[in-house]
């Protein structure tokens, strides 16, 4: 990617994790799952790995046994920009987006499954439920799931949120885009 299109600040990479969790998982044999994953950064805020679980009957699973090789693709907030949001009769549609790509090695952590349950239900309703809720059936539940981590070897972003556009059509756009948090995002990144 060019750097027109990096994020504003390198935390934009994990914050757009936290609010867009649900990736792409797919292995060298082309299965994938959609799973919702979390960001394990290092003190400097950079992505080290993602967190997760699926079944164990996902047929990733066996595919990360044979090779631990995979990718994961992340769609943030994204959306079609219509000419008829910009005044420039010569304007042409685009679309905005912030996406990531890691190359990751997938470690299959069996003995992590009930913290990786309980890391993203804290994650995804805070205080207001918890695992304890589900009761006896929530052993039986973890038998048939397995925990993951996912090592980053490389990591790749695009931001394209209207960096390219003249300071009145981004004004146009972002104030008449009717997805209210792609126009956020884009603000957010425009900021020096």
């Amino acid at each position: 990617m060019t750097t027109l299109f990096e994020p504003g600040d390198p935390a934009d990479i994990s914050r757009l994790i936290a609010d867009h969790p649900l990736a792409w998982v797919v292995s060298r044999n082309f299965h994938s799952s959609p799973l919702p994953l979390l960001a394990e950064t290092g003190a400097d805020g950079q992505v080290l790995a993602l967190f997760g679980h699926c079944a164990r009957r996902n047929p990733l699973v066996a595919d990360f046994r044979e090779d631990s090789r995979g990718l994961i693709l992340f769609n943030g907030p994204h959306g079609y920009v219509s000419p008829a949001l910009v005044s420039k009769p010569d304007w042409a549609p685009t679309w905005n987006y912030a996406v990531l790509r890691f190359t990751v090695d997938i470690e299959l952590v069996a003995h992590e499954t009930d913290d990786a349950i309980r890391r993203l239900v804290d994650r995804m309703e805070g205080d207001r439920w918890s695992t304890d809720r589900v009761g006896a059936r929530y052993k039986a539940m973890l038998d048939q799931i397995i925990a993951f981590r996912a090592h980053v070897v490389t990591a790749e972003h695009g931001f394209k949120l209207g960096q390219d556009e003249s300071p009145a059509s981004f004004a146009e756009i972002v104030a008449g885009h009717p997805d209210r948090m792609l126009a956020a995002w884009m603000e957010e990144q425009a900021r020096p």
